[in-house]
């Protein structure tokens, strides 16, 4: 549930930064449920309670979808986000990465608190070799550790300002943003829509639609 939460958030903030910033008086909307309509610039949503959601669609509005990828993808260079939480040890333990297009590299660059527990972090930012010993390397940096076939990953990631190193387990979730058009938007299709109020209706900032059978995660 953190898991999916945080990406959520993550999404959120980076579509919608901008606009809110513009309309700091109104929040932001998400809409979750599939596609009813997609007519012109107009998309329709129906939730999983069966309230439908009107929405306006600019040219300009940025369609992702979602693909599961594996840890031993990620290479140096790569710009990613990670939610994680800073264990006992004093690291940083990964609870997802997100590794994003070339087209939304810097997007939300930083390292930052997330949610009321001070101990959840984001960090977005780009991927370098690991500052660890030379034990045993793959493309996108050192294994750390080897316990039985789990193997944990150190990802060092440089952002303006500051580093940070993240411990990446076996079982963290890896999912890679690929970009998407408006064809995606076609009924039954789930989707997650980022909106603002604009001039009394609302109007998508970004939308993750299904894809393969990869839907978005929940809100």
């Amino acid at each position: 549930m953190r898991t999916k939460m945080s990406l959520a958030i993550l999404l959120t903030v980076l579509s919608c930064g901008s606009l809110l910033a513009q309309n700091a008086t109104l929040p932001p909307t998400r809409i979750y449920g599939t596609v009813e309509s997609f007519s012109g610039q107009t998309l329709v949503v129906k939730s999983q309670t069966g309230e439908m959601s009107t929405v306006s669609v600019p040219s300009d509005t940025r369609v992702i979808s979602i693909r599961v990828g594996n840890l031993s993808e990620i290479k140096s260079g790569d710009f990613v986000g990670s939610a994680a939480v800073q264990g006992a040890d004093g690291k940083l333990h990964a609870q997802e990465v997100h590794v994003f297009p070339e087209s939304m590299r810097g997007a939300g660059e930083g390292h930052r608190p997330m949610g009321p527990d001070p101990n959840r972090t984001m960090t977005n930012g780009t991927v370098g070799a690991a500052d660890m010993p030379q034990s045993r390397t793959m493309t996108n940096g050192t294994v750390d550790q080897i316990n039985g076939a789990a193997r944990t990953q150190t990802l060092k990631i440089s952002y303006k300002g500051g580093v940070q190193e993240i411990e990446v387990g076996p079982d963290v979730p890896i999912r890679y943003f690929v970009p998407g058009d408006a064809s995606l938007l076609k009924p039954g299709a789930t989707v997650s829509v980022n909106a603002v109020q604009k001039d009394g209706s609302l109007t998508a900032t970004n939308i993750q639609a299904e894809k393969d059978g990869v839907k978005p995660p929940r809100p």
